[in-house]
């Protein structure tokens, strides 16, 4: 999520507070070892400022980060963005 608030600050948009609770779901692999299968991330992001993000704009910021993301692109977890209206 921090790449998102860059690229949001970036666009012009001012984040005034990031909230989130992410959930992790544990399963087990293939030899039988638990491990951290999938993170669903659920955002509350306040914007302020002469400029705010429509949805469009958020689900677009949200692809962006995901494929820049260096804990996204390293790991072999599955991460899920959940916001309202949709899932990235």
């Amino acid at each position: 999520m921090l790449t998102f608030l860059y690229l949001a600050c970036r666009q012009g948009f001012q984040v005034d507070g990031y909230r989130d609770e992410a959930v992790g779901e544990m399963t087990r692999n293939e030899r039988g070892v638990p491990w951290i299968s999938s993170i669903t991330l659920s955002p509350q992001i306040a914007y302020s400022g002469g400029k705010l993000p429509t949805p469009a704009d958020e689900a677009r910021l949200h692809q962006m980060a995901h494929a820049q993301c260096f804990i996204a692109n390293s790991i072999k977890t599955e991460v899920k963005v959940k916001t309202a209206g949709y899932n990235v």
